[in-house]
């Protein structure tokens, strides 16, 4: 099946390109794709698969693909949302929403994965187990729409979940696998410091919101300076203070508003406990009254050690010609919500090079003029196809599914 596989993929990477393209001129906005979810579903329909659609809170889709025999059911997600960001690609097909553009990547993770699962279902008579296609909305806009797939039940029977993001960090060609934590974990908080306001001549008649607030403002920087241990990594950042006013008032209340970042789930327990502690501290020691609205977006997103060993194994020995090289990529500081479906079942989430040709400098994810190099796409099918591949082999040896002892993945 594996030969069988690989051969149809390269077979229609155009199609690939040619999805990839399409889904780039029509991104749709987070918890807004409607027509590109329309469009996947679209895709499927007619074929021998179950469908699940508007799964979670959002446009989610869940395809299952059930194989000739019994065996494990491996998980395969792909998102699908843009950014509101201004296309400044030179590409042919430039986005033709205003303010919308997908720089992240999410054209290419659907359209691989469509391809794949489509070559998947036509091979469904070798196939022993299930593969559940996971087409999530709303990657880039918390709450995100991975936990409320998760939250829907219809992934409590995967045994594993693998996904692959695109990063310019190495040619097309190159996969980067990460053990362990390979993302940060992502916190929003905003804080209103309710005081007493005055008259900028009388100070001791009045209580001063702002100089509450600019003690916060310097307080929370300690939290990761004294707080957290040197070998982990945090970061708190004020991004908004708004006390503006008049300038000779003294403010009554503010707000503001902050991003945090952890590398563990340690090092997020340490935060919230520190900031936290400080806000309850600034109400005593400034006599204001604080409200805070402290939301955790996303985990650290944790890979498997021995699945990232699995996936990093079966293409270092699969001899392929278009995954020339498969290394260990470094520690990534944003967040993603893949993160959720690991919290949930064993899995890893790996990278794929997709450097454009020519290019030393390229520009990164998120960036208006971020571009990819459209062979990567086919990296990204064969690569996902020929774990998925090793995986479902693993069972083989039992038709009741359960996991070859080989390969713990408790």
């Amino acid at each position: 099946m594996r030969e069988e596989l690989m051969k149809m993929l390269e077979q229609r990477e155009e199609e690939m390109i040619a999805i990839r393209r399409r889904l780039h001129a029509h991104p749709e906005l987070s918890f807004k794709e409607k027509e590109t979810a329309a469009y996947i579903a679209d895709y499927y329909r007619g074929k021998d698969v179950e469908i699940e659609t508007d799964v979670g809170n959002g446009y989610g889709i869940v395809v299952t693909i059930k194989g000739v025999s019994p065996g494990r059911t491996v998980g395969l997600r792909a998102d699908f949302d843009a950014l509101p960001i201004t296309e400044e690609a030179d590409v042919p097909f430039k986005s033709v929403n205003e303010g919308v553009m997908h720089a992240c990547g999410h054209d290419a993770h659907t359209a691989y994965l469509l391809v794949l699962a489509d070559c998947l279902i036509q091979l469904k008579d070798k196939i022993s187990g299930t593969v559940k296609i996971i087409h999530q909305h709303a990657e880039e806009q918390p709450p995100g729409g991975a936990k409320s797939i998760v939250d829907s039940g219809l992934l409590d029977d995967l045994d594993a979940i693998f996904g692959v993001h695109l990063l310019p960090l190495a040619p097309a060609g190159t996969v980067g696998t990460r053990s362990g934590y390979a993302f940060n974990g992502r916190t929003y908080f905003k804080l209103r410091i309710q005081a007493t306001g005055g008259h900028g001549s009388s100070p001791h008649k009045a209580n001063d919101a702002i100089v509450a607030g600019a003690y916060f403002v310097t307080a929370a920087q300690t939290i990761v300076s004294r707080r957290v241990d040197p070998m982990a990594a945090g970061v708190v950042t004020i991004g908004s203070f708004d006390g503006k006013g008049s300038f000779n008032v003294i403010k009554d209340s503010i707000e503001l508003e902050g991003d945090i970042r952890y590398s563990d789930t340690d090092t997020q327990a340490a935060i919230d406990k520190e900031l936290h502690r400080q806000v309850k501290g600034l109400e005593e020691s400034f006599g204001v009254r604080c409200e805070l609205t402290y939301t955790p977006d996303y985990p650290p997103l944790y890979n498997n050690p021995e699945l990232t060993a699995f996936v990093a194994m079966t293409l270092d020995g699969a001899k392929d010609e278009d995954i020339r090289e498969v290394k260990e990529f470094p520690k990534m500081s944003p967040s993603e919500d893949f993160a959720y479906y690991l919290e949930k079942v064993p899995g890893s989430y790996f990278f794929i090079g997709c450097t454009p040709k020519g290019v030393e400098t390229p520009y990164f994810n998120h960036h208006p003029k971020f571009d990819i190099d459209e062979d990567a796409i086919l990296v990204a099918a064969k690569s996902v196809g020929q774990v998925v591949c090793s995986y479902l082999d693993e069972s083989r040896s039992g038709a009741s599914g359960e996991p070859d002892q080989r390969l713990s993945i408790g």
